[in-house]
């Protein structure tokens, strides 16, 4: 399993909550992926890039082929400049290993 950990400042909850609800099928469904964890966060005690982060999470993939093959989907880019682009100002990988 390939998991990344990912931080993000989102700035509209309604439109990353429309994105998360459209991606999360093409996920789970097709790259055998999810997400194990999911926190939205208040205060931010260290941050080596000094971006701001209000949501912090686990995301996973069968494998590090798959990530890429789903980051790649035209599907998953439509729904990406749909939704996450006007929801989220920032994007921090906070750590990306196999598991």
């Amino acid at each position: 399993m390939h998991e990344i950990i990912v931080g993000l400042w989102v700035k509209n909850n309604t439109g990353y909550s429309n994105y998360r609800d459209e991606m999360t099928p093409i996920l789970v469904n097709e790259y055998g992926g999810g997400f194990r964890y999911d926190f939205e966060v208040s205060k931010v005690l260290k941050n080596e890039e000094n971006r701001p982060i209000n949501r912090v999470f686990a995301i996973f993939f069968k494998d590090a082929s798959n990530m890429d093959k789903f980051f790649k989907d035209s599907r998953y880019i439509e729904i990406k400049n749909k939704y996450f682009e006007s929801s989220v100002e920032h994007t921090t990988i906070i750590s990306e290993y196999d598991r």
